[in-house]
């Protein structure tokens, strides 16, 4: 009669793995082996000696837990039975941050299921970025730079992937942003109160304008987008007269510092 005495999936060198995963019995007297007995389904064998049989897990496989698994013999035989580990498939569910610098990349959190040690997380072409401890339901990785960007603003898929398979693409996303930067500022000079025209490129999600009086003090301003390319902005009250400047900040990071006389 049939005796099992190990399970291995080929992927993960142990006895846990998903559809599609090929696993090796070992044992003896399984030269006679006509079925593999995956819970209640029936696997036709892939291949068959004394001691080795294999079969595939099916698609029909639980989508996690456990299953017994037993062969059975043209005789009608039934072997014992050993565990089967079915590892459930990761989904992502979000980012703690939608947004990073395109020159920099940046710290986010992916949050999911099914999250296991050994993770990889693929953020665009980009397959295996760099991860801290994985917990069950997210992973922080370090986003790539992305240096060749074209436009303000590139999305781009996120995925992980375990010895579950890899999460759908698509579902959770990040924005790269290039920096904005500011080619004018009409009139360039002004007080507080009076409205400001800004001027330039990657005015896209500006979050803060921030003006500079001459002592290096700082106050953010109420602003209005007009476009991609033109905000304007009030100027902030409590800041010192003379030479100062005007910054806005993205996703992307902050742009250069526009010379603006508070008057």
């Amino acid at each position: 009669m049939a005796t099992i005495t190990s399970l291995v999936d080929t992927t993960t060198t142990t006895n846990q793995g998903k559809p599609g995963d090929t696993v090796q019995i070992n044992g003896t007297g399984l030269s006679t082996t006509t079925r593999v007995n995956f819970g209640a389904a029936a696997v036709t064998p892939v291949s068959v000696t004394a001691t080795l049989v294999t079969f595939v897990v099916p698609s029909t496989a639980p989508c996690s837990g456990q299953v017994s698994v037993s062969v059975t013999s043209s005789a009608g035989a039934t072997s014992n039975a050993l565990p089967f580990f079915v590892i459930a498939t990761p989904t992502t569910t979000g980012l703690s941050v939608t947004c990073v610098s395109a020159a920099t990349g940046g710290s986010v959190t992916l949050f999911g299921t099914n999250f296991l040690s050994g993770t990889q997380v693929g953020v665009g072409s980009v397959g295996n970025v760099a991860v801290t401890p994985t917990q069950a339901s997210q992973v922080t990785f370090t986003a790539p730079a992305n240096p060749g960007q074209v436009g303000t603003v590139s999305t781009q898929p996120v995925t992980i992937t375990t010895a579950g398979g890899t999460s759908a693409s698509g579902t959770t996303l990040v924005d790269y942003y290039l920096a904005p930067a500011i080619t004018s500022v009409l009139p360039t000079s002004g007080t507080a109160g009076d409205q400001i025209t800004v001027n330039g490129t990657g005015f896209v999600g500006v979050d803060t304008v921030t003006f500079t009086d001459s002592a290096a003090a700082t106050a953010t301003a109420v602003f209005n987008p007009v476009g991609a390319g033109q905000l304007v902005a009030t100027v902030p009250g409590g800041l010192a007269t003379g030479a100062g400047t005007i910054t806005v900040h993205t996703c992307g990071g902050d742009s250069n510092a526009q010379a603006f006389t508070i008057t």
